[in-house]
């Protein structure tokens, strides 16, 4: 089994001021986070989270879930340390979907509602399971599948990284075959886009993945592009076609063995700083009732009113 194609792009999507997600293309590794918390929290966690993957994913000993388990978990750990000792970025948090191809198979590691897809044979099949409030819901009858695309909680996740000490990580191996393609996107892309037209646009782009990953992108901007999108790419080699030596640079030359950030489009971009002066980063934000920002914003007003009380009780004692 052999690596073919693959690539990753991301977007800051028509509403949101900053991109909080991150990603890695680094073979043999593919990660997409997408972090959540006020002002800049989100961003500094789905960086941290993916800077973490790529440092140990050559540690050895360790292989299939197990060894993927062991990554998710360090992240979690840097990000949770890091909140813990920085007040600016305190309660912030991140998803993680991970995929690692290994002799045996890809072993898919997930945490939140980024999601792994495979497409084999014509067919799409969601690999991971949502950690969301409305999938709990749907699971216990509570609520349909339609019902839950359009309820106001959808993008509340019930599992994040950073949170708390230790995470519980789903992982899997899954068998795959020459020919296979996989997926890995956040919850920007999945909002926007049914799995119908996300089929449509990778079969049409089977032979650019490339062009795949931006369609992609254009058709979740196109559906309203409420939220950050991202997408990684990668394909097992078909049987006789041309394949791609791991660690390797990434398909567009964009990228080699650092975790691609914010929509950066040169190795300067991606190891510098994200901007965030731009006319695009200082547009109106529109965010949805329940929305992980507007969440954010509303507990931070809370505690305001609250130290601004505490304020006024010790005065009032005092005089």
């Amino acid at each position: 089994m052999s690596l073919g194609a693959y690539a990753g792009a991301t977007d800051t999507g028509r509403t949101r001021r900053r991109n909080e997600d991150s990603y890695v293309v680094a073979p043999p590794l593919f990660c997409v986070a997408d972090g959540m918390g006020g002002a800049q929290a989100g961003e500094v966690a789905s960086r941290l989270a993916a800077a973490a993957v790529e440092d140990v994913v050559d540690q050895g000993g360790r292989s299939g879930p197990e060894r993927v388990t062991s990554l998710i978990q360090e992240a979690n750990r840097r990000v949770y340390e890091r909140a813990s000792v920085d007040p600016t970025v305190s309660g912030m948090g991140t998803t993680m979907t991970v995929a690692l191809l290994e002799e045996r198979g890809v072993t898919i590691g997930h945490v939140g509602d980024s999601r792994a897809y495979l497409v084999r044979a014509g067919v799409l099949k969601q690999l991971t399971e949502d950690h969301s409030l409305v999938n709990e819901l749907v699971k216990s009858g509570k609520l349909s599948r339609e019902e839950a695309e359009q309820h106001p909680q959808r993008s509340v996740i019930t599992r994040a990284l950073g949170t708390d000490p230790d995470v519980d990580v789903d992982a899997f191996t899954v068998d795959a075959q020459p020919g296979d393609l996989f997926l890995i996107c956040s919850d920007g892309l999945t909002s926007m886009v049914d799995n119908e037209e996300i089929l449509t646009l990778l079969e049409r782009n089977r032979g650019d993945l490339k062009g795949a990953t931006k369609s992609l992108l254009t058709a979740a901007n196109r559906g309203g592009g409420e939220d950050n999108i991202t997408v990684v790419t990668f394909e097992i080699a078909p049987d006789g076609a041309d394949t791609v030596a791991m660690p390797a640079v990434r398909e567009d030359d964009t990228l080699v063995g650092q975790p691609a950030v914010n929509g950066a489009e040169t190795v300067e971009n991606v190891l510098a700083e994200p901007e965030h002066d731009s006319p695009e980063a200082r547009a109106p934000v529109r965010r949805e009732p329940g929305s992980r920002n507007a969440r954010t914003r509303l507990v931070l007003t809370m505690l305001a009113l609250l130290a601004v009380a505490a304020v006024l009780l010790v005065w009032g004692l005092v005089h």
